[in-house]
């Protein structure tokens, strides 16, 4: 890396650190709506792990090795935590800025350009989600649901899902035009949750359906933090991985240009 280019990353990292630090004064006064949105993943960790697992007892994996439900389902809850943590924040919050608030446009008088501004939003998500993140860990192991020195790595592949749905929220955000359009997210959210292999494995499914869920991000995020939580390693966890990532640069990207357009025409 040049010098010229190594004055430039920095001084972009600056002005995206200037736009979290922002987003942290003005969240600091409403630190409840942070930890509530936390305790909404251990409540359901609550009611489908530990409430429905009562019933079910253990689950058959398609390898055929048995596994207590609560410890599949989990990881499941967790994975989603992490995008529950983001997508909220850079879909509906990012669109209130944009369209309702003009926070931006006051913005766009200092030396922030459109990417410093989804960079330093992407890191004010991270830093939220990363706080739902461990919140959750900590209740998986306050509950005896860490068995494995793996299940540390879990945090940081909640990292990598929570960046795949920052991406996601960023373009939603600059695509919606109208609060109702939020309503089909909803519904798209909540759909990814019930049948992303939350519950029951894929292979349960129907082959057509199985088609679709194979696509789907949280799929990729739940089969990594399972994976790992669970010291269930394989090379496919690496492609699950890979598409995340892939997801949160494209997203981010594609939003930065979006805003771009719409703070410039």
């Amino acid at each position: 890396m040049s010098a010229i280019a190594y004055s430039y990353d920095r001084r972009s990292l600056e002005r995206a650190g200037s736009m979290t630090y922002r987003n942290y004064r003005a969240m600091s006064r409403h630190w409840i709506l942070v930890v509530t949105g936390g305790l909404e993943a251990v409540l359901m960790l609550l009611a489908f792990g530990f409430g429905v697992g009562s019933l079910v007892g253990t689950i058959e994996l398609p390898d055929g090795r048995e596994l207590d439900y609560v410890a599949f389902v989990a990881p499941a809850i967790l994975a989603t935590s992490a995008m529950m943590g983001v997508i909220f924040e850079t879909s509906i919050n990012i669109f209130a800025k944009l369209k309702w608030m003009k926070v931006y446009d006051g913005i766009f008088n200092t030396p922030l350009r459109p990417w410093d501004i989804a960079l330093g939003e992407a890191m004010w998500a991270m830093v939220r989600g990363s706080i739902y993140i461990v919140m959750f860990v900590l209740t998986m192991a306050a509950f005896g649901l860490i068995t494995s020195w793996w299940a540390i790595l879990a945090i940081p592949a909640c990292l990598v899902v929570a960046w795949a749905f920052i991406g996601v929220g960023f373009v939603l955000a600059t695509l919606f035009r109208g609060w109702p359009d939020f309503d089909w997210m909803a519904a798209l959210v909540f759909s990814m949750f019930l049948f992303s292999g939350t519950f029951v494995p894929v292979e349960d499914y129907p082959a057509i359906l199985q088609g679709v869920v194979y696509a789907l991000p949280l799929y990729h995020g739940i089969e990594v933090v399972r994976g790992i939580s669970l010291g269930m390693l394989s090379p496919w966890l690496l492609v699950n991985v890979l598409y995340l990532l892939v997801i949160g640069f494209v997203g981010l990207y594609v939003a930065q240009r979006r805003i771009t357009r719409k703070m410039y025409s």
